[in-house]
């Protein structure tokens, strides 16, 4: 019979937390009691807390599948400050370490143990864990799994053998990425069928949602950073490793503290790089998707992406990697019409069959009717999770600074006859040339300036056309890069819009006069003194980490050390109050902070 301590209990004393947040408490209680779990929660809504607060009111060890080792060193470190004993088992570690760990695990020494899911593969591996004898199994990332999905690992579809091998023993699998189609795969792949699912809201709403159309995106990314995240971390993803390189060299050269990440360098210098990342205050990583899961780093406070992602599934991901510790957090994205023919191209180009390339293309134009949405940016995202948020968020762009949309039937129906009459084969410049009326040398050598569609547009800018084009794009009345060159094409759903039985809503990019007036919202602000006590609390942090080696969130985040600002605890049992500072972090960091306090006074 396994003994079971209390979970409240496990909370208050290891994480120093009175209550659970949201569905945490209903997870670990039928975990506890041995039900197997689907969890969907988003990035930053407590997952980790679901299965490690199990993992300690269970006596025996538990096993957590993470894809990453960057994540498991994290997670490892952060339990080892709690006093909790843990290690994380991968390739990496040296075969004299292994060994020694196995001797431990022989011996009932851990609670927790972390290993890549290829771990399944090695030989003689299931059955020591056999001799092991887990409680628990918690497959993190379990989106992993979906074949359908952006981030899929072949290796997760051997951890079905779990279920088979240990049948008694319960599973927890956890996500923050799963639409309705991923989330029947892994209930199928990972034999959850007779499991609870447990969804939690996708809503973030510490995350402040902002699209911007791209014109000299350096230049507005830096404006972004200057204005609104000076001297704080942050994340900028770009596709390609070039691209990577440049931005980052350039915003060092503008006084940015940047560095660069992506797999074109070898494993040592990335590794280097990350470390950095966790262990320094207000360093902007630039990054390819190589920088992904894993990145537990609580205190980003911007992810911006310069190029438009892939699908829905990878840019709400990504985006989630910013604001973990709930604090006020910005996800901002430039992207234009060249970023619609290049990811249209790369579905196109990449690798599935054809069913795969449609489902890809849909969650495409999703993303983008999300970027060219009039309405609350909140309430589309949360709809494409089967979410709906009854009132706008008031923490988006569109909400704070009210986009104009119109009865623009009339303008796509110009736009797609000219795609039409030019022979649907020809990129957005050419068809704006031809609609604003722009004989230019190839226009005239195609004879383009004798169709009767020729400056038909000329009412409107050429940016206003290419923002119409984006639009129709969205809608999916446009096909982008069918040829591999950047075409348009029409698309078969266009018929009722040309006939007038259909009406199309655009919309009116705003200028940027009233895009700066757009501003994340503060929800827990610091007074003067507040601020100068959190940076002394910071200073002292950082000197601590660098004493063990460890990044500065480990041993406290910022949200706990902003409350200890607010409160200014003057004895252990005042700070024992304060979220976050469990009984191992007290003994072994109160008398620090409150002389970080005494001195800061």
């Amino acid at each position: 019979m396994i003994s079971k301590a209390d979970p409240l209990r496990v909370l208050h004393e290891v994480f120093g937390y009175d209550r659970f947040r949201g569905a945490q408490e209903a997870i670990v209680r039928h975990v506890v009691e041995g039900g197997d779990a689907l969890v969907l929660m988003p990035t930053g809504g407590g997952k980790s807390l679901c299965y490690q607060v199990p993992a300690l009111c269970l006596d025996g060890l538990t096993l957590v599948v993470s894809p990453l080792v960057a994540l498991m060193r994290d997670q490892v470190e952060a339990l080892r400050q709690l006093g909790v004993e843990a290690a994380a088992l991968h390739s990496g570690v040296p075969l004299a370490e292994r060994r020694l760990l196995e001797r431990r695990l022989d011996q009932g020494d851990l609670r927790l143990l972390y290993v890549a899911p290829e771990r399944f593969q090695a030989d003689g591996f299931l059955d020591r864990l056999e001799r092991w004898r887990p409680v628990l199994f918690a497959i993190d990332e379990a989106h992993c799994v979906s074949q359908w999905g952006h981030d899929f690992r072949p290796d997760y579809l051997a951890l079905s053998v779990l279920h088979q091998r240990f049948p008694e023993v319960p599973r927890i699998a956890l996500t923050a990425t799963a639409d309705r189609r991923t989330e029947r795969e892994i209930v199928q792949r990972l034999d959850l069928g007779q499991g609870r699912v447990f969804r939690a809201s996708f809503d973030r709403p510490n995350i402040h949602l902002s699209v911007t159309i791209k014109d000299n995106p350096k230049r507005q990314l830096l404006e972004m950073i200057r204005t609104r995240h000076q001297g704080q971390s942050g994340i900028v993803y770009c596709q390609s490793r070039a691209k990577v390189d440049d931005l980052a060299a350039w915003l060092s050269a503008q006084g940015v503290a940047a560095t660069a990440y992506h797999a074109g360098l070898d494993a040592d210098e990335r590794s280097r790089r990350q470390d950095r990342f966790l262990a320094e205050d207000g360093l902007v990583m630039v990054a390819t998707i190589a920088f992904g899961m894993g990145i537990d780093k609580p205190d980003v406070r911007f992810v911006a992406h310069v190029d438009l992602p892939k699908s829905f599934e990878a840019y709400y991901q990504e985006i989630g990697r910013a604001g973990r510790d709930g604090d006020p957090a910005h996800a901002w994205m430039a992207y234009g019409m060249d970023d619609v023919a290049r990811t249209f191209a790369q579905i196109r180009n990449g690798e599935g069959d054809d069913d795969k390339k449609r489902s890809d293309r849909h969650k495409l134009a999703s993303l983008l009717g999300y970027a060219e949405t009039a309405r609350c940016r909140r309430q589309v995202l949360l709809s494409y999770f089967g979410e709906e948020l009854a009132q706008p968020c008031g923490n988006c762009d569109v909400c704070m600074v009210p986009v104009e949309d119109y009865d623009g039937t009339e303008h796509a129906q110009m736009a797609l006859s000219t795609i039409f009459r030019t022979g649907q084969r020809f990129g957005a410049g050419h068809v704006i040339d031809v609609l604003v009326g722009n004989r230019t040398e190839r226009v005239a050598q195609l004879h383009h300036d004798e169709l009767s569609v020729f400056g038909v547009g000329r009412a409107l800018t050429a940016a206003r056309w290419r923002s119409i084009l984006r639009q129709l794009a969205a809608l999916q009345l446009v096909v982008v890069d069918v040829d591999g060159h950047g075409g348009l094409q029409l698309s078969e759903t266009v018929r009722p819009v040309l006939k007038g039985e259909r009406r199309i809503a655009l919309r009116v990019d705003p200028t940027r006069a009233k895009a700066r007036s757009d501003r994340p919202r503060d929800d827990h602000p610091l007074s003067g003194g507040e601020q100068e006590t959190f940076a002394a609390l910071r200073r002292w942090r950082m000197s601590e980490a660098r004493a063990q080696g460890v990044p500065p969130y480990v041993i406290f985040h910022d949200a706990t050390l902003a409350a200890i600002a607010r409160t200014r605890p003057r004895s252990l049992r005042q700070l024992a109050e304060i979220p976050g500072v469990g009984a191992t972090k007290l003994e072994r960091y109160g008398d620090g902070v409150l002389a970080a306090l005494e001195e800061s006074a």
